[in-house]
């Protein structure tokens, strides 16, 4: 999840159908804060688009889908590539279960076989996984990744050689908003990670620093912008939101080097940042 990050899978809001008007027209229903403004979060995606290709990462775009919902454009959660092939997540969010079988489609047209699908009554999001290292994945149990859905991924993987731990996730607002592993903890290098520290669970900091990361907490004014949520690109390099200034100094005194993109209506409106909104597909 640190090494350099080469190739990536988007969703531009204009693929996900933010300027349609029967689309846009259920932004209440999926949890965003307020009607989409389609030209204003298009903007951000480019500039985030911009952002990934100057940094040297190869972006490929998932064609649009009549059953996607807004909620497409945050790519990163209905697949999982592993060294063994793509893992198609089945989401706990009812509206973003179509999104799986594109990523699967898709991923298949890009050489990526699909390893396996996450089955009912399981449920899994990759916003709640995070890749500790090559051996050992640490899963979110919450509202949007089950038990069942976990116990499919530890079948999976263990008879692969990778040793599948799971994590307790706190209420937060509850179901209807998106509180993902992910939105507490970004990993940054080998070692280090950007961790919401009070949201998380004793076990889980206890797991982090037995595996010796460097903890560095949010500013916790920017929590409700998604200040946790960076996206490693590898040699020490991050890509975070603009607004999270106090945040991004903070990782910049801890010697990273901080990209930005603008994300006021792109991520804080649907309540997804730069790691959700991308799906690497390839690192180094």
């Amino acid at each position: 999840m640190v090494e350099v990050l080469e190739r990536v899978l988007v969703c531009s809001p204009r693929a996900a159908g933010w300027n349609q008007l029967e689309r846009a027209g259920r932004w209440k229903d999926l949890g965003f804060h307020h009607a989409p403004e389609f030209a204003t979060a298009q903007a951000q995606h480019d500039a985030l688009c911009r952002e990934l290709e100057a940094a040297g990462v190869e972006v490929i775009e998932l064609p649009a889908a009549l059953d996607m919902s807004l909620d497409a454009v945050y790519t990163h959660d209905a697949s999982l590539p592993t060294d063994h092939g793509l893992i198609v997540m089945r989401p706990g969010k009812a509206t973003r279960v179509c999104e799986g079988s594109h990523h699967g489609a898709f991923g298949v047209k890009m050489g990526m076989p699909v390893l396996a699908r996450i089955v009912a009554p399981g449920t899994s999001e990759a916003g709640d996984i995070l890749w500790l290292d090559e051996n050992t994945l640490l899963i979110g149990r919450g509202y949007r990744t089950n038990a069942e859905g976990i116990r499919q991924m530890r079948d999976l993987l263990t008879p692969r050689g990778i040793e599948v731990l799971s994590a307790p996730l706190p209420h937060g607002q509850g179901p209807s908003e998106c509180l993902h592993l992910m939105s507490l903890i970004s990993l940054l290098d080998d070692r280090s990670a950007l961790v919401d520290l009070p949201c998380l669970a004793v076990e889980t900091v206890e797991l982090l620093r037995s595996c010796g990361f460097r903890l560095i907490e949010i500013d916790y004014s920017e929590r409700a912008t998604l200040g946790c949520n960076v996206l490693a690109l590898g040699n020490n390099r991050l890509l975070a939101i603009e607004e999270n200034r106090n945040t991004n100094d903070g990782l910049r005194r801890a010697g990273f080097e901080v990209r930005t993109f603008p994300g006021s209506e792109l991520c804080v409106n649907g309540g997804g940042g730069p790691t959700c909104l991308t799906r690497p597909v390839r690192r180094n």
